[in-house]
């Protein structure tokens, strides 16, 4: 590869932070919020112009129950549907077979919320940066570099919490990181988008009383009897339209009410092959999925009974990533501790979504359940080596199998909540993130409203 050597120039320095929390996701909303408070000076960084992260896709929130319909993330994710629910913005926990319980949710208004929460708890947010390199001490992270319009700006900061989902801070400041199962495949992303003018009495009708056609796998019918509810099945239908050269890339129909009567969010479009972390790769995706919307809105219209009449009414605004690199922390939690619901001393957060990992080739997935929820310990926010440094979401501390079952945004939340507060609780007693008292952060959680267990 041919290269270029950088001149070396003085950077000015933007802010001196006690917290910076990187990524304003489902993660870093919770981060930046429990971080802040008793007189700490929180900082909040994102790419985009919102925040939100993957609550802003269309996407259902998944799992707030467990398999046995117990609540298990509670805390200020709870808050945040409290919060929605008050402005007509979000529907119940309901509980779903396939996906535990799925909350439905209006994507725009999330921004809102989001914005407030962080006003309201001081914490100072800064968008429309990227977090271009880390600044290390040895084996620790004084802060980080950003890129945007004004510059290379420098922001120094006693604890960084990594909440970007591709582990964007910890990558560059060392860590060691993996992608996907061991030939590298990652499970593929998909483009949301959501359509109206569906005839959901119809809809209805084909998935209760005509089951023989339009097959579901394993969800019964008084699923779809409920104002909300997810699809999952119709491969007969998906296996016809095939055959007559339609093309489409997965082998299951994934549909999801919204909150209008006649609105249902799509999820069906899949790119294989997609590396978030690239952007040329991450551009082929973008390009191939929007080719992908009108294959499958055809299959819709002539295969699935309600859908003739579709209008497309908006498409997410990124492509939803579900996997790219994962850290190797203090402890990598496994897809064995998920199915035999293991418990940990040093639990920070109780998460009850099944593996379900959507085969990097190929168009299908495989669920695996396990008979009650599990917890992820502290020590999965912990890089194995680098210092100040926290790592909360999907890019935390898992093996690709269990990152499967840990990606859902609601176990995001509550690892992010778990991240602001052992940092704050860290600088509160002059120790490193590494050394905190988990016991501390256990119980400030549970005053929080956080279950774990």
């Amino acid at each position: 590869m041919k290269t270029y050597l950088e001149p070396q120039r003085e950077l000015p320095v933007r802010a001196e932070v006690d917290v910076l929390v990187v990524g304003g996701g489902p993660s870093g909303i919770m981060a930046a919020r429990a971080a802040a408070g008793k007189g700490h000076k929180v900082m909040l960084i994102e790419s985009r112009g919102y925040l939100g992260g993957n609550l802003t896709l269309g996407l259902p929130i998944l799992a707030y129950l467990d398999i046995n319909g117990k609540q298990c993330i509670r805390g200020y994710a709870q808050d945040l549907i409290d919060r929605l629910a008050a402005r007509g913005c979000a529907g119940p926990h309901v509980p779903c077979k396939n996906h535990m319980s799925l909350t439905i949710i209006d994507p725009e208004e999330v921004k809102t919320v989001a914005l407030e929460m962080m006003e309201e708890a001081g914490v100072e947010v800064l968008m429309y940066v990227f977090c271009s390199d880390a600044i290390m001490d040895g084996n620790t992270i004084k802060g980080v570099i950003i890129e945007s319009k004004a510059g290379r700006e420098v922001i120094f900061a006693k604890t960084v919490i990594d909440c970007t989902g591709d582990g964007d801070v910890a990558t560059r400041a060392g860590v060691e990181m993996h992608k996907g199962d061991e030939n590298g495949g990652m499970q593929p992303p998909t483009l949301m988008y959501s359509v109206r003018k569906v005839d959901m009495a119809k809809f209805r009708d084909a998935l209760v009383n005509h089951r023989d056609v339009f097959d579901m796998d394993v969800m019964p019918p008084e699923q779809f009897a409920k104002r909300y509810f997810i699809t999952v099945g119709l491969r007969n239908q998906i296996k016809k339209a095939n055959a007559a050269g339609l093309d489409i890339p997965v082998a299951r129909t994934i549909l999801i009410t919204g909150l209008k009567d006649d609105q249902i969010w799509v999820n069906m479009s899949r790119v294989s092959g997609v590396d978030s972390t690239l952007p040329e790769s991450y551009t082929f995706g973008e390009i191939e999925a929007r080719k992908q919307i009108y294959r499958i809105n055809e299959y819709l219209r002539k295969y699935v009974p309600g859908f003739e009449n579709l209008e497309v009414e908006k498409v997410a605004p990124f492509l939803g990533i579900r996997e790219s690199r994962v850290m190797v922390g203090k402890y990598v939690l496994t897809a064995e501790d998920i199915l035999t619901s293991r418990r940990f001393d040093d639990v920070i957060t109780v998460a009850g979504y099944p593996v379900d990992i959507h085969h990097s080739t190929g168009s299908d997935c495989t669920m695996l359940f396990a008979k009650d929820n599990h917890d992820i310990p502290y020590r999965c926010l912990v890089p194995a080596k680098v210092e100040n440094l926290l790592v909360a979401g999907r890019c935390s501390s898992f093996t690709h199998e269990a990152m499967a079952g840990t990606r859902v945004m609601s176990t995001c939340m509550g690892l992010g909540q778990a991240a602001g507060t052992a940092a704050r609780i860290a600088l509160a007693d002059g120790v490193k993130p590494s050394e905190v008292d988990v016991k501390k952060v256990q119980e400030e959680l549970r005053e929080e409203g956080a279950y774990l267990g």
